[in-house]
């Protein structure tokens, strides 16, 4: 129980402390590693008669030089994403900036929904033509991202 004051309790949150920063200072370039046990997942739905719309929900934080949301950088990134988007035959549904976060402790700037008309489209992504410089422009705007993968046939 925290606050209890027991040893046990200072033990644990003095670990959760060091596990924290020993994340915060691993090489920021990890968090784009693939999730193995997802893309596995995905790419199952992909090779399937079960492949359907996805939405990718996009938590995004910028460096500073990508100057969110009027910065030449970061209008480059999006329009490289939407052309690259246009190829797949996906769009972007919404986007927005965040405020805050009443809960947790990561700051986002911006919440991007991006529907796929499949699983399969998804993956192809990096195949695409255009697909580096998206991804270049991606490394260089953003310092921080987590992708949700949702239902895509609520929403469209």
């Amino acid at each position: 129980l925290i606050g209890s004051g027991t040893k046990s309790t200072y033990e644990d949150l003095s670990r959760a402390a060091s596990v924290a920063k020993q994340a915060k200072e691993k090489n920021m370039s990890d968090q784009f590693e693939p999730n193995p046990i997802e893309f596995s997942e995905i790419k199952r739905i992909a090779e399937s008669t079960e492949d359907k719309a996805v939405l990718m929900l996009n938590l995004n934080r910028y460096v500073p030089t990508a100057a969110y949301p009027n910065g030449e950088l970061y209008k480059s990134y999006m329009m490289a994403l939407n052309q690259l988007l246009d190829q797949l035959g996906g769009r972007i549904l919404w986007q927005m900036p965040s405020f805050g976060q009443p809960l947790g402790g990561e700051k986002l700037d911006e919440i991007i929904g991006i529907w796929y008309p499949s699983h399969k489209a998804f993956l192809k992504l990096r195949e695409m033509p255009g697909s580096a410089e998206n991804f270049k422009l991606r490394g260089m705007c953003v310092e921080y991202a987590v992708l949700h993968r949702c239902p895509g046939d609520m929403f469209i």
